[in-house]
């Protein structure tokens, strides 16, 4: 590897909206993130809870008739 050309490598914490932190490696010190793997709803097998902030799934069923 050349030298100094890398960035500065962190052990990083990173904290979700949902309270959740946990430690990455990263180059930035510290990581937000609006969800994770404890409150997707892909991991967590709540299907009932559709992560959509733009009312997009709204308006394919509606199109859709899926209501």
């Amino acid at each position: 590897m050349k030298e100094n050309i890398h960035p500065q490598y962190y052990r990083a914490t990173a904290r979700c909206a949902c309270g959740n932190e946990f430690e990455v490696g990263s180059t930035r010190e510290s990581i937000r993130t609006e969800i994770c793997s404890k409150c997707h709803p892909f991991f967590t097998g709540n299907r009932g809870k559709i992560v959509d902030t733009t009312g997009r799934v709204e308006k394919f069923k509606k199109k859709y008739g899926m209501n």
